[in-house]
């Protein structure tokens, strides 16, 4: 009886297991097309702040009210660069109680550049406030509403519409569960940035760093 339950708990484990890796899998595509969409957008990300950037963040689908009322969450990658080279992802969440949406309600499609190196670590650490621990401004390309001293610079848009709001208060944590799904084993953010090999399902998402889509 004992062997059987044993067998039952491993498929029942293996099957949520590649559950969360299809899962995983599908929010890295999801990235990689909203960082597309937002390099190529005439409202959208400039080459020279990409040029800049010494990480960069993607959250697909951001949801304001996701968990309770007023609560924002977002489940995302974070990648930086390595010797010019963008890094494989590590898996983060975006969660904020006071994200001011203008479009209130609605999904959001959200990419935070990280301008300065040295502040990296913090970034990839267990909680990176923003607004605490760096200045943010929401940028939107051509007529950008940007903070010349900010170190963190962020988009976003809705429905193909560009979107306003505020990330201060907001923080970044590490994914452990997409990182485990997608390494297959439990790592930091900071190990996966430093030299993990990127997996195949994170491979185009990579790539879309490196050659976003001309405008």
């Amino acid at each position: 009886m004992r062997k059987t339950q044993y067998v039952v708990l491993l498929t029942v484990t293996a099957a949520l297991t590649a559950v969360a890796a299809d899962d995983t899998s599908e929010r890295l595509g999801q990235a990689a097309t909203v960082f597309n969409k937002l390099a190529e957008s005439g409202h959208g990300i400039r080459p020279e702040q990409l040029a800049s950037a010494d990480c960069v963040a993607v959250i697909p689908g951001f949801k304001k009210g996701a968990v309770v009322v007023g609560v924002g969450y977002g489940r995302g990658f974070i990648s930086c660069r390595n010797g010019g080279n963008w890094s494989a992802p590590g898996a983060i969440t975006l969660e904020s109680g006071g994200v001011g949406v203008q479009l209130g309600g609605e999904k959001i499609d959200i990419v935070i550049l990280s301008l300065d190196p040295g502040r990296r670590t913090k970034l990839l650490s267990d909680r990176f406030a923003i607004g605490s621990d760096a200045s943010a401004a929401w940028g939107n390309g051509k007529t950008a509403h940007e903070d010349p001293n900010a170190k963190i610079i962020f988009y976003g848009q809705t429905k193909g519409a560009f979107a306003g709001f505020g990330l201060d208060g907001a923080t970044l944590k590490p994914d452990e569960s997409s990182n485990k799904a997608l390494y297959g084993k439990t790592i930091t953010n900071t190990e996966i940035v430093e030299g993990a090999t990127t997996p195949a399902a994170a491979q185009p998402f990579v790539a879309k760093l490196s050659q976003p889509s001309s405008r």
